[in-house]
This record gives C-alpha cells, sequence and structure tokens, in this order.
C-alpha cells in the first residue's frame, strides 16, 4: 500500500512523454513535460515546482474519458498510485481504502473476489478509481457515487490534502464538486462502502432482458452479464480508439418528454431521479442516421452509436469536428443538446 505518509522520494520530470498508450482514442500525443506520481507525498513538491516555473498543469489517469491534443503544454501528473485494502467491516457495511491510480475494473473484480458485492453494474468500465468520483461514473442504473464514503485529495488552492465526505462531494448524473472546480483537486484515493445487505439491480433494460428468466442473479452472473453486454456493444480500445460513450444522455422535462415521445413512439428514455426523463443519446444519433458512418480517420461505431472511435491517424479536430456535426443535427431534428462527456485537454 502506498497510503502511508512515509517519505517517497520525488518523481523526476520527464520531458516530450509519448501519451499514445496513455489515452484510449490512441491519438498520437506527448506531455511537454511529465510526473509520475506513485505516492500523496510526492505532489506538494511537485505543485511547488509546478507553481515557480508558472506552468498550467492536469492530472492524466488511464487516459479513457479525455481528449488529447498532439501537445500537452505545461506539467502532466500521471496518476499511478496503488494499493488496495478492506478497512474495517461492521454488520452493516464494509470500507475499502483504494489508490487513485487503480485500474476501475480491476478494483470491480477484486472486490468480488473477496465477496464484496456491489460494484458488479459497473464493470469493464474503463479509467482509474481516482477518475471515477470526478465523472461520478455509471452505468446499468448504478451510479459510483451511491458507493463512496469519502476522497481524499490534494487541494490546489489551500495547497493541503483534504478529505471530502460523501455529502461534500456534491454527486450528480456524470458530475461532481471535483468536476464543478476545475484544477483544483487531486484525487489520491478513494474510500468505498460497500453495504452487506446486498440486492439485485438489473432493471436496466439490456439486464432486465438477459435475466428475463432470472429473478435473482447473483453478483458473479451480473458481472459477466454486464460485461458481456459491454464487450458487445462497446469496441476495445486495444482494437480500436475509442473513450466508451462519447455523450451525456440528456436530461429534459416531463413536457418536453411527451412531446418527442408523441412524435417519436419509440423514443428511448429512463426516469430520472429528479422527476425528470433521460433520454437514450445513442438512440438519438441512430435515428440522424450516423450510426456505423465514417468520417476521414474517425466515425460513429457499428454497433453502438454512443461511441465515436478512431479509425487510426485520427485526432482531437477530428473527432470533435464529428462530435459538432452530431450535436447539430440531434438538436435540429430533436430539439436537444448533447453534452460530450469526455474531458478536452
Amino acid at each position: 500500500m502506498n497510503f502511508a505518509s512515509n517519505a517517497h522520494p520525488s518523481p523526476k520530470s520527464s520531458p516530450n512523454l509519448g501519451l499514445k498508450h496513455r489515452n484510449t482514442f490512441g491519438f498520437e500525443a506527448s506531455a511537454e513535460l511529465a510526473y509520475e506520481i506513485t505516492a500523496p507525498d510526492q505532489i506538494p513538491a511537485v505543485m511547488t515546482q509546478i507553481a515557480e516555473k508558472k506552468l498550467p498543469w492536469r492530472v492524466l489517469g488511464g487516459g479513457s474519458n479525455v481528449i488529447l491534443p498532439t501537445v500537452l503544454p505545461g506539467a502532466t501528473l500521471l496518476m499511478n498510485i496503488a494499493g488496495q485494502e478492506i478497512i474495517s467491516s461492521d454488520t452493516n457495511s464494509t470500507l475499502i481504502a483504494v489508490g487513485g491510480g487503480v485500474n476501475w475494473h480491476n478494483f470491480v473484480a477484486w472486490a468480488l473476489e473477496n465477496n464484496l458485492p456491489g460494484l458488479e453494474n459497473l464493470a469493464l468500465i474503463p479509467g482509474t478509481v481516482g477518475a471515477a468520483p470526478i465523472q461520478n461514473i455509471g452505468a446499468y442504473g448504478v451510479e459510483i457515487g451511491e458507493y463512496i464514503d469519502s476522497v481524499d485529495a490534494y487541494d490546489a488552492n489551500s495547497h493541503a490534502f483534504v478529505t471530502l465526505t460523501n455529502e461534500e462531494c456534491c454527486f450528480a448524473y456524470r458530475d461532481s464538486y471535483f468536476k464543478k472546480n476545475p484544477q483544483r483537486f487531486i484525487v489520491t484515493k478513494v474510500v468505498f462502502r460497500l453495504p452487506k445487505q446486498w440486492q439485485a439491480r438489473i432493471h436496466y433494460v439490456d439486464l432486465a432482458k438477459q435475466f428475463s428468466e432470472q429473478s435473482s442473479p447473483s453478483p458473479e452472473e451480473i458481472f459477466l452479464a454486464v460485461c458481456k453486454i459491454r464487450t458487445h456493444k462497446l469496441p476495445d480500445p486495444k482494437v480500436i480508439g475509442n473513450a466508451g460513450s462519447f455523450f451525456q444522455n440528456p436530461i429534459v422535462p416531463n413536457e418536453q418528454y411527451e412531446t418527442l415521445l408523441h412524435e417519436y413512439p419509440g423514443l428511448a428514455s429512463y426516469p430520472d431521479a429528479t422527476g425528470k426523463r433521460k433520454l437514450a443519446a445513442g438512440w438519438l444519433i441512430d435515428q440522424c442516421g450516423f450510426k456505423g458512418q465514417r468520417m476521414g480517420n474517425v466515425g460513429v461505431y457499428e454497433n453502438q452509436a454512443l461511441v465515436l472511435v478512431n479509425h487510426g491517424n485520427g485526432t482531437a479536430q477530428d473527432i470533435l469536428g464529428l462530435a459538432k456535426c452530431i450535436q447539430e443535427k440531434v438538436k435540429k431534428e430533436f430539439g436537444v443538446h448533447l453534452e460530450i462527456e469526455p474531458n478536452i485537454l
């Protein structure tokens, strides 16, 4: 574990470090100056150096939710803090501390192997644990904010380490306090609270179909089903570059939903926690004829219209150009604006 405050040597900076294998789109990109962070106590010294040089900076984890330009100016902190451990357990729940650099899917699998269910719906989401609370990742009817107890981070404003409770994280759909305050927090550790009373959550359409003849699947069966569904719908970034779901599912007032439903009876949607309706962005894009279409070196994945792909030699400019075309067509057809999910660096 790297959570202890034992002194670790300050990481050396690496100039012009290639990042093609550090972003799942597979864009040719490089960091002007990169620092590998393997322990929290390395961060203050690195941030002091960055401040002295007046450099712009950002944190890069698995690169699964970012769109990288050809050159990232300034400093890039590569988040590689490892480690995961059970820190307490009572009759109601189990607390697990996990390093910000841990691979998300590997952690979900580890939790199940240790008889700690709850996160199985979030299997195969690419990226790191440290990025999970920022985006409040979610899939198949579950959001990670439901299971986070607290988040440890370095606050670049106060130059100190802080711990934010679940409430202070202000989790919302694909949103959080961290996302609302960019360039402020560097997430080093996430503490998850998994309840002992587990319930299968299979109400989401794809999972409901998968278990139509099985009312009480095990966590492991749900995990495998989610992996199967995601593997079918989403391309492997190692084979074809992508960042998973490229657009957020838009949330609209009930009045707008009813109007759209009247005009488009097949409209795919889900009830939102706020009482509004969440529309399936992939369905909207598919209806506009983009599924499987290609624009130069980039395109829309043939099995899932919500996924934009790099066919090879594509750039951030190419993918954003395609995204703009999609946004304009969906807005014109449905009167709905699609928000880009990955962070544009």
